[in-house]
């Protein structure tokens, strides 16, 4: 019996799954661990094992779609969980860009140089292994610019609503991926005239003709008000349920994007920023026109396949759209770097690019060649940018996976969650998860701590401590974190002025964090 060429594709994309587990389970055992795969491991045992009120951590965790993907996984180990997940999506994405690379090329060299990026490229395996959410936001970028690019030739809107839902995903997997339709809105116009069957192939001639004519013009007008509606109603609409669920449960609209009890990115991305900008050896912070030239150094692929549209104007307009998008995010958050998702989508671009136009080239061997030798490129580009990032976190990964020894990173919350883990298990801890997650995330017992979750304890225990708890966590002042916490240094001499007959005993303490027991009430 012939195999088919799915099954093929089938039985690598086991293949590279097994292959990303080993080396997130390798890197795992190395200790290394990041901001978000440890935030989805705490809140995720705050849900399955915590007490009290929990409707808001489920539902008001963000991003949502990627703190959800966790869940299937825990039940196998909660640790391990974000890696299972960011690996086995990973795969996923394979299959997805090699099964639509073998619907529109016969030719297998270009699945072969697919599978090889999926293989071989390290942002693709930080995206695999490090437990991040990374592949949720490719997956769907991926999808919807398939479905606009679909669009374009076949002049269906089913694609275009298609690429509205995959745009709905997509920004419950990053919020700031609602910017990107900023960029639609005078594109759509540029969609609409792609799509009216006219014998004319300049776009401003087009234009002239469809305002000219009565008829033309009334289905420009209704075409372009319709593509709007069926692109952006559908995320809007979500949105503003999500932020209408944010204000009911947590009195806040943005509490999901400004909380750093509901998302990692609050804090860690200030970090980041102050980390580098503060450090020893100053590097070189991202300029905004430099931007666009740090996505063409990482990614050379793009020019090569905004090159092979060149006589497509409009599939030219809407790749160009992600360099705008990724300029206006680094004008906006100017106070934050640009992580290797926003980087890595252009990666995707660029298959996109091939995918549409290399087979329409005659000369397939110089054609060949030349991607043979772009790609080896692409790799090296692609371990440069990753160890010389200007966030800790991803140069932490490759460094570890290059150099195989053990990651200390967390070394210091595993202490202190050890320590806590001795405790017998009646005792219980007052901890502030907004910046104490990582602590928490390697807790056994997470019934023991008591957590910003449990808003009535909680508050109740921070203004008498002594009659809720037997320890409390402190930042120090050498905590990055110390000054988003009630629990610091200041704490503790307040307490003990307020109210004099108690007394807190230091039994544990870090370079950033002190654990205090309640030794003595009256």
């Amino acid at each position: 019996m012939k195999i088919t060429k799915t099954t093929y594709l089938f039985i690598f994309t086991l293949v590279l799954a097994t292959w990303y587990l080993i080396l997130g389970i390798y890197l795992n055992h190395l200790g290394y661990y990041n901001p978000e795969s440890l935030f989805y491991i705490e809140k995720t045992k705050i849900v399955f094992e915590g007490i009290g009120n929990r409707l808001k951590v489920m539902g008001l965790t963000a991003p949502l779609l990627p703190f959800y993907s966790t869940f299937v996984f825990s039940s196998i180990n909660s640790y391990l969980a974000p890696v299972i997940a960011s690996a086995l999506g990973t795969a996923a994405l394979f299959f997805l860009v090699a099964r639509s690379f073998s619907k529109r090329i016969k030719d297998d060299f270009y699945i072969v140089i697919v599978a090889l990026l999926f293989l071989l490229h390290p942002g693709i395996i930080y995206m695999a292994c490090s437990g991040k959410a990374i592949y949720l936001v490719i997956t769907f970028v991926f999808l919807f610019f398939l479905n606009l690019l679909k669009f374009y030739r076949s002049n269906t809107t089913f694609h275009v609503s298609i690429a509205s839902i995959c745009l709905v995903t997509l920004i419950f997997c990053d919020y700031r991926f609602i910017w990107l339709t900023l960029f639609f809105i005078p594109l759509v116009l540029s969609i609409t005239l792609a799509s009216l069957n006219l014998g004319e192939k300049e776009s401003i001639f087009r234009l002239f003709m469809s305002f000219n004519s009565p008829s033309l013009r009334r289905k420009l007008i209704n075409k372009t008000f319709a593509i709007y509606i069926i692109l952006f109603i559908l995320p809007v609409a979500s949105l503003i349920c999500y932020k209408l669920l944010n204000q009911t449960h947590a009195s806040d609209l943005n509490y999901f994007i400004e909380s750093p009890l509901a998302t990692w990115t609050v804090l860690v991305d200030k970090l980041n920023y102050d980390t580098t900008v503060t450090a020893v050896n100053y590097q070189l912070p991202e300029l905004s026109i430099l931007v666009s030239l740090r996505v063409i150094y990482f990614c050379p692929l793009i020019l090569f396949g905004l090159y092979l549209l060149r006589e497509s104007t409009y599939q030219v307009l809407t790749i160009l759209t992600l360099f705008g998008f990724v300029e206006f995010l680094h004008i906006k958050y100017d106070k934050l770097f640009l992580t290797y998702q926003y980087y890595l989508i252009f990666l995707f671009a660029a298959l996109l690019c091939l995918m549409f136009k290399a087979h329409t080239i005659r000369n397939q061997k110089a054609l060949k060649i030349a991607l043979s030798l772009i790609i080896l490129l692409q790799l090296y580009t692609g371990y440069i940018f990753l160890s010389g990032s200007l966030i800790t976190d991803e140069r932490r990964f490759i460094t570890t996976l290059t150099q195989r020894k053990p990651n200390i990173d967390q070394g210091e919350s595993q202490e202190i969650a050890a320590y806590i883990n001795s405790l017998p298990a009646e005792e219980h801890v007052l901890m502030d998860d907004a910046v104490a997650y990582p602590i928490a995330a390697f807790t056994n017992n997470v019934r023991q701590l008591t957590l910003p979750y449990q808003l009535d304890q909680f508050l109740s225990a921070v203004e008498t401590p002594y009659r809720y708890d037997d320890y409390i966590l402190i930042a120090t002042p050498k905590n990055p974190f110390t000054g988003y916490t009630q629990l610091n240094d200041k704490y503790i001499p307040e307490i003990r002025r307020l109210n004099s007959g108690v007394n807190y005993k230091r039994v544990y303490e870090t370079d950033g964090w002190i654990l205090y027991r309640v030794v003595n009430t009256q």
